[in-house]
């Protein structure tokens, strides 16, 4: 995909999403967040999400998986539906982080949802089990 002189196209990430919906949606965020900041709740997306660190490092955690850091130059994915996003913060506590996110949202539903607690307690054993300091 480069050309001879390394410029043009590179690809970052390719995965196979789940089926998209016919009437779909699609939106592009920038996310900014500053030192320390947490981030979104816990919630959950309507339809797949595909995105990009441009800055800084996110500490990002979906159900089922282990939470880890995705760093500058590196992607993320997510199938969206059922699955619980519980982290997207900044991962630094003394430098910005800074994110795009390309994200599918099926028709007639809000692009993000926040989970309630007794949600969170219902599904707690589908979440990786916590990093210990």
């Amino acid at each position: 995909m480069h050309s001879e002189d390394g410029f043009g196209p590179k690809m970052l990430a390719d995965v196979k999403p789940p089926f998209i919906p016919e009437g779909a949606s699609g939106m592009t965020v920038l996310v900014e967040w500053g030192p320390g900041n947490p981030g979104t709740p816990p919630h959950r997306h309507s339809g797949p999400c595909f995105g990009y660190v441009l800055e800084g490092a996110v500490r990002w955690e979906l159900e089922g998986e282990p939470e880890h850091v995705i760093k500058a130059g590196e992607t993320f994915w997510e199938p969206g539906g059922d699955v619980i996003h519980y982290q997207n913060g900044n991962a630094s506590s003394d430098a910005p982080a800074k994110y795009i996110v390309f994200m599918m949202c099926a028709p007639g539903q809000p692009m993000l949802t926040l989970v309630d607690d007794e949600e969170l307690e219902k599904r707690s054993h589908l979440r990786a089990p916590r990093p210990t300091d």
